[in-house]
This record gives structure tokens, C-alpha cells and sequence, in this order.
């Protein structure tokens, strides 16, 4: 049995940035680049005023802004893999084309309505969302040569870890100025608009022919169970829906449990920057990722991430947590970009936005199912149980998906 092979750095900056370099000066990925930014900014920003419009002018509960976060979660996960296969089989402008007329018309009306018709409009808007993220990745995967893969995930990583750091700042920042209806119609359009550039410009989706099947799929059947789940959905892609699930599972309930630390030492108002400081980790995480030209599969990118969550439970005081958190935050990204690339490399190409997509619905059930479970653990045992939670969630996932890995006689990390 051979040891993994060790992971090579590039030792020179130019090497470094020319990683990333020979990428942004292919048009399509650079174009998208752009387009994603610009997206998926006003999305994130639109997610925290909903919050704040919900509990302030309407009046409700934030358990109440939850149900409507949730369901729109839940519709986001049931539509996702059905606007992936549209993705794949009608193309880019044809099948967000019904989105782009509904998701408007929806976000026109819902911030001037009562909280229920609010509820209804977010749903609809959810089964007609729009798949930034599976576009986004399909033309970075489908536009790099297969060597450049896990840095094209690099680069779709830190455009999230950007827009996820200044959305939100973003948004609260005009709720200071405007009313919270007109703040969210703002964004809404905003991220409507940047996803009609996206159909205007029309990135190619697969323009590079670099397909491979390192990994076999299982064959086809006729049951009737294919026509939700794909005959080329075997047994590994499942496995990497779970690592994708759980690297979810674990960062939704690290986020509770930041929350809950800043909390339990009475500095509230020091959430944002121990978020931020995560956030930064993520960013640079995901930098150095993208560098290695033999980076370590997804399996082990979780239990590194697993690991380094228990790391900061015995944390004394918050200078030491800050520290340990970015520390921890270093490995989410990692995680985000393994999955996507493996997926993309066992997937057909005609299919990688369907199979993208429904790695979208497994993180959106990971966060869905990290956050409340976490919160059981900080009922028991303060932040420390919540983290604790998080962590056990990716250490069981990463120790199967290790054990399946072997079992195949997959030994190597690449």
C-alpha cells in the first residue's frame, strides 16, 4: 500500500498567482468571474434584510424569519437538481429564461406585503431560483483544462467568501438609510439584473472537452426511482453528496457556535468580526488551495476541518478564540472545492450542472440540519456543545467516506 503523496507547493509568488493568472485570462472564466461578483453580492445582502424587514416593519418573530428562510431552503433543495438537468439539457439562456420573469414579478410585490403573501412569494421565488452557483462552477469546470480544475473551485470559493463578507454589511448598511421594502426590492432587482447580464453575455458551459471517469459510476436501470435520481448517480457520487452535506452540517453549526461564544463572554457586539475573521481563514484557505498541485481529496479536507473545530474547544478567552477560529476557517473552503472538482471529474459533462445541483441541495440540507442540531448542543453545554456537535457531524462523515475510499482501494489523496 503506497503513503499519500506529498503535497507540493509552488515555491515562487509568480508561480503562485500565475495559478490563478493563466486562468483569469480565459474569457469565459474571466467573464464569469465578474458576473458571479456581481451576483451573488446583492444575494447575500437581499438574505439579511429579508431577516431584518421581517422582524422589524412586519413585526414577527425570528423564529418566524427562520420559517421563511427555511422554506425557502427547502424549495431552493427540491428545484435545484431539476434546474440543473434544465441547465444541462435546454442550456444556459433557455432555462433561466421563466426565471427571469417570475423571480421579479415575486420580489416586486413581496416587500410591500403582509408576512404570509411574503412567505408564498419567497416560495415561489425559491422553485424558481435561479442556479448561480451550478452556472457559475459549469463554465469555470467546463472552460479550464482538467489540471486547472481545483483552482477554477478556488477562485468560485473566494468569490463566496467575498460576497459572503460584504453582502451582509452591504445590506445593513442601507437599512440605516432607506426603509427595509425598499432596501430588499433594491437588491432583489440588483441580483435579478446581474443574472440578466449572465443571460445576455451567455458563457459557454463545457467548452473544453477534458472529460474522465477516474471513478466508475454505476450503470443505468429502468426502475422507475431513475427518473428523480440519475442512473449515473452510483455509489461515489453519493459518497461525495454526504462530504458535501456534512462540510456543510459543520460550518452552519460553527456559526451558531460563534455566536454563542461572543455571547457567553458578554461582547455581542463582537460577533461580526469573529464572523469576519472566520470568513477571512475561509478566503485565504481557499487562496492556498487552489495553489496545490496535488491537494488533498474532499474526505480528508473534512476531517481536517472536523479537527480543527475541536481544536478550538478549550479556547480560555477571546483573543485565543480568535486566533483558533481563523485557523478553523481555513479548512472550510478547502472542503467546498474538493467536492465540487471530484464531482465534476466523475460526472459526464452533458450532466454536470444537473449533478452540480444537486451538490447545492446536500449543502443547503447540511446547513439546514447543522444549525439546529448544533443549537441542542449549546442548550446542553453552552458554545462548546454546539461546536462539539459540529465537529462530531464531520469526523463520523470524513472516518465513512476514509473507510469507503479504502474499500475501493483508493489510497492516494488526488
Amino acid at each position: 500500500m503506497r503513503g499519500p503523496p506529498r503535497i507540493h507547493i509552488p515555491s515562487t509568488s509568480g508561480q503562485v498567482m500565475g495559478t490563478y493568472w493563466h486562468l483569469l485570462r480565459i474569457p469565459a472564466v474571466r467573464n464569469m468571474f465578474i458576473l458571479t461578483l456581481f451576483s451573488r453580492t446583492p444575494m447575500w445582502a437581499a438574505n439579511v434584510v429579508l431577516t431584518l424587514h421581517i422582524v422589524g416593519p412586519l413585526e414577527q418573530s425570528y423564529a418566524m424569519a427562520g420559517l421563511v428562510t427555511g422554506i425557502q431552503a427547502i424549495c431552493l433543495g427540491v428545484s435545484g437538481p431539476y434546474r440543473g438537468r434544465r441547465l444541462d439539457r435546454l442550456g444556459l439562456r433557455r432555462s433561466i429564461l421563466p426565471s427571469l420573469i417570475v423571480i421579479p414579478i415575486c420580489w416586486v410585490i413581496a416587500p410591500f406585503a403582509g408576512y404570509w403573501v411574503l412567505l408564498v412569494l419567497a416560495s415561489v421565488a425559491g422553485l424558481f431560483a435561479i442556479p448561480t452557483f451550478a452556472i457559475t462552477r459549469s463554465v469555470l469546470i467546463g472552460n479550464s483544462a482538467l489540471h486547472q480544475r481545483h483552482s477554477a473551485m478556488a477562485l468560485d470559493g473566494i468569490l463566496s467568501d467575498l460576497t459572503y463578507m460584504v453582502g451582509p454589511i452591504i445590506g445593513v448598511a442601507f437599512t440605516t438609510v432607506l426603509p427595509t421594502p425598499i432596501v430588499l426590492l433594491i437588491f432583489q432587482l440588483t441580483f435579478v439584473a446581474a443574472c440578466l447580464a449572465i443571460w445576455l453575455v451567455n458563457p459557454p458551459l463545457n467548452a473544453v472537452s477534458a472529460e474522465t471517469h477516474p471513478i466508475a459510476i454505476i450503470p443505468g436501470a429502468t426502475s422507475w426511482w431513475r427518473r428523480i435520481i440519475p442512473a449515473w448517480m452510483g455509489a461515489p457520487l453519493l459518497m461525495l453528496l454526504v462530504i458535501g452535506f456534512a462540510g456543510n452540517f459543520t460550518l452552519s453549526g460553527q456559526s451558531l457556535s460563534i455566536v454563542a461564544a461572543m455571547r457567553s463572554w458578554n461582547a455581542p457586539e463582537s460577533v461580526g468580526w469573529a464572523l469576519a475573521l472566520w470568513g477571512f481563514g475561509s478566503l485565504v484557505g481557499g487562496f492556498v488551495y487552489g495553489m496545490l498541485r496535488t491537494p488533498p481529496v474532499s474526505v480528508l479536507a473534512l476531517g481536517a476541518l472536523a479537527i480543527s473545530a475541536l481544536l478550538v474547544l478549550p479556547t480560555p478567552d477571546i483573543a485565543w478564540f480568535a486566533v483558533l477560529v481563523t485557523f478553523t476557517g481555513a479548512f472550510s473552503a478547502p472542503v467546498v472545492i474538493a467536492v465540487s472538482n471530484e464531482v465534476s471529474r466523475i460526472v459526464p459533462s452533458a450532466h454536470r450542472g444537473e449533478a452540480l445541483s444537486w451538490l447545492g441541495t446536500a449543502t443547503i440540507l447540511g446547513n439546514a440540519l447543522g444549525g439546529p442540531l448544533a443549537g441542542a448542543g449549546l442548550d446542553a453545554h453552552g458554545w462548546q456543545g454546539g461546536m462539539l456537535v459540529a465537529a462530531l457531524g464531520g469526523l463520523i462523515v470524513a472516518a465513512i467516506g476514509l473507510w469507503h475510499r479504502r474499500r475501493r482501494g483508493l489510497v492516494n489523496v488526488t
